[in-house]
């Protein structure tokens, strides 16, 4: 879901107040749709992930390695399903942690791509240790690590899309996996792919049709969840989610049903999925409220990931909160942050130029590209793998003295710093 141009979540039969909103919001005139389209209709059915330059005016002060870090608003959901004895129930609490943060993934605006090296921390939260890395430019690929006491989360993430005139789809081609530490149980999630309507011309919706699949590795076990047809076709079928936890012989044990922009809830069921006499759908998760008329469609939590409150003692100087771009866009200034993020694509192509031409490969810092090939439902994916090398460098820096005085917004925005590049 990361990557979208001017994407408007929004309902297609409603009425003109879409798109005079959309207006009101300095979103997509129509003179700027008409010149978009001269630019981009040239990449009919290709893949346009990174291909081509976009202006500053469609994105939100936060990049994709930050985004992923959305996924932990939610995560003692994760706690609870370490926690859980039931291992049915256990895939019910850990498959609405995915479901989660698809809130999230509803803004309208398009993140920042990050610089090859670009890192991200967030801690002080749920006790949780993240840190991702962009390990790829061309194509674009992100890996991610995140840890507390009752979890591991670990995820490459490339996406793949089709461009086809007037809309999009994207195809999540990555590899999550969660593992829970009390019992070892491994989780893999598999998204759905989410198609892009209206992109340039017309109001822009969002549907994600297919299966949402979260399989237990390790007894088998997994939960579907339908994504409905009908999820932005109309108020009353939008945002809908439908599923059940199956067995290992694909009989149903758990429905589970709600909206994923307000709650989830399950209920047991027979073997033909309907409800079991003498109980009742329960809560397991509900969205938390919001700041109202956040410029950007913000959460609390998406505030919290933009600040030094959930950074550690000693920054990283490639971390995506010193990006100059992004915080020019933050504070409001559209020209200083267009500038910025033209200066730091040409430091990255220049410094490609110059680590090709003495044969320099990059490395990412964090994480190592392993052997592994993984198969997904959109092509094959090379994994790469936590290193442990950031847990060692935070613990070192922890236990450091002198660092509590560190003023944060100082320090240089520098992705370069670090891995097997030309500028080291």
């Amino acid at each position: 879901l990361l990557g979208y141009e001017g994407v408007e979540v929004i309902n297609p039969e409603g009425g003109k107040e879409d798109a005079e909103e959309e207006a009101h919001r300095g979103r997509w005139k129509q003179e700027e749709r008409e010149s978009y389209w001269k630019m981009m209709h040239k990449y009919i059915g290709s893949d346009v992930t990174s291909m081509v330059t976009l202006p500053v005016l469609i994105f939100e002060p936060m990049t994709m390695l930050q985004k992923m870090a959305e996924l932990m608003e939610y995560s003692y959901l994760l706690d609870r399903a370490d926690e859980c004895e039931d291992p049915y129930l256990r895939l019910v609490y850990a498959s609405s942690w995915a479901i989660s943060v698809y809130y999230a993934y509803q803004r309208t605006w398009k993140p920042f791509n990050p610089i090859i090296g670009e890192t991200y921390e967030l801690v002080n939260h749920g006790g949780i240790t993240f840190i991702s890395e962009q390990v790829s430019h061309h194509p674009p690929m992100s890996a991610g690590h995140a840890e507390n006491e009752h979890f591991t989360y670990d995820v490459t993430s490339k996406l793949k899309t089709k461009f086809l005139g007037n809309s999009l789809d994207v195809y999540p081609v990555g590899r999550t996996r969660v593992t829970l530490k009390r019992d070892g149980v491994v989780l893999d999630l598999v998204p759905p792919p989410t198609k892009v309507n209206n992109l340039i011309f017309g109001r822009t919706w969002v549907d994600s049709p297919g299966e949402m699949i979260m399989t237990n590795l390790t007894t088998g076990d997994k939960v579907v969840d339908l994504w409905s047809m009908a999820l932005f076709h109309c108020r009353a079928g939008r945002y809908e989610v439908d599923g059940y936890v199956y067995n290992a012989a694909e009989e149903p044990k758990i429905l589970m049903t709600g909206k994923w922009n307000e709650s989830m809830s399950y209920q047991p069921c027979d073997m033909e999925g309907e409800p079991l006499q003498g109980t009742e759908l329960k809560e397991v998760w509900h969205v938390a409220d919001t700041p109202n008329n956040d410029k950007f469609q913000f959460t609390y939590f998406a505030h919290k990931i933009n600040s030094f409150d959930t950074a550690p003692k000693k920054l990283l100087a490639s971390d995506s909160r010193l990006r100059p771009d992004r915080f020019a866009l933050e504070m409001g200034d559209l020209s200083k942050a267009g500038s910025e993020k033209s200066r730091l694509e040409e430091r990255q192509r220049a410094e490609k130029r110059t680590r090709e031409a003495k044969g320099h490969q990059f490395t990412p810092r964090w994480f190592d590209l392993t052997d592994e090939i993984s198969a997904t439902p959109w092509g094959d994916l090379e994994i790469y793998r936590f290193n442990g090398k950031y847990t060692e460098h935070r613990a070192t820096v922890d236990n450091s003295d002198g660092i509590d005085e560190v003023d944060m917004a100082s320090i240089e925005f520098n992705p370069w710093q670090y891995g097997n590049l030309s500028t080291e």
